[in-house]
């Protein structure tokens, strides 16, 4: 009997010692919710835009405040991808402005935002052939007469203005508009008209007889000159390979996209 009293004891003592514990569990969750609760409140007083990442053939969706600047999504997509803003180019409807807000440029939920760019080692690894190509390119041209006044080109412009060209804006820079530009002449005289595919990240060159679908990427450089005595018009070559020879001309490109087609091509980050 003193045996079974003395089992009952420790009994006793544990159940004191679970009840005195009872109280510090019991009041972990409140903690808990109330650290939840309070995380999620600034989210729901945003108006929220959700948009696709595409870049190098990857996709992301990513959630933001609409009222984000474009330099903001450069820095969301540097979180996704690990590109460098600096090395990035955004495009949803042309290039996104970096002051401009996601509901200023009408990004929609569902839009697609094509990323171009490389990592700073890839552009380490080229940015030395560029320059020099484009140091070379610069220094010919200063030994030479005006590209305008060149035979070759010459004989393309004294064929004047196509009859359907598009209109000019000199002195302004506009954002490439969501047609091709049309109107213009290539150095055979037969007419041209650039679509700038950026889904694809693709230059299209249509002809009457054909479509050459160039990647941006491959383009070496981009060279323009303004047409003498017609200077809201340019004449504009984009390097398709190594040499002089591979420059793909073309005549009376309205000045105000000159801009925003290099910019375009080449990408921003170039300079950096």
């Amino acid at each position: 009997m003193e045996a079974d009293g003395q089992n009952n004891q420790p009994t006793c003592t544990e159940g004191e010692n679970l009840s005195s514990q009872a109280p510090n569990i019991s009041s972990a969750p409140e903690e808990t919710a109330d650290a939840v609760s309070n995380g999620g409140d600034s989210e729901t007083n945003q108006e929220l835009v959700e948009v696709k990442i595409i870049w190098n053939k990857n996709k992301y969706d990513l959630k933001l405040p609409l009222d984000s600047t474009g330099a903001s999504l450069k820095q969301k997509i540097h979180s996704l991808t690990g590109l460098p803003p600096a090395m990035q180019k955004v495009m949803f409807k042309g290039l996104v402005p970096e002051d401009k807000t996601l509901r200023e440029i009408k990004m929609t939920n569902g839009a697609k935002v094509m990323v171009v760019g490389s990592t700073i080692n890839d552009v380490l690894a080229v940015t030395t052939p560029k320059e020099t190509i484009q140091q070379e390119v610069k220094e010919e041209e200063t030994k030479k007469e005006p590209l305008c006044r060149q035979k070759q080109h010459r004989k393309v412009l004294d064929k004047g203005k196509p009859d359907d060209v598009m209109p000019s804006l000199k002195g302004v820079q506009e954002r490439l508009p969501t047609t091709p530009i049309s109107g213009m002449y290539n150095k055979s005289g037969g007419k041209v008209r650039l679509t700038f595919k950026l889904e694809q990240d693709q230059l299209w060159i249509g002809t009457k007889e054909r479509t050459e679908k160039i990647p941006m990427g491959s383009i070496k450089n981009v060279i323009t000159e303004a047409i003498e005595d017609h200077d809201d018009y340019h004449m504009m070559a984009f390097q398709l390979g190594p040499t002089e020879a591979s420059y793909y001309w073309v005549y009376w490109v309205p000045a105000q996209y000159v801009d925003a087609i290099k910019d375009t091509v080449l990408g921003k980050w170039q300079y950096f």
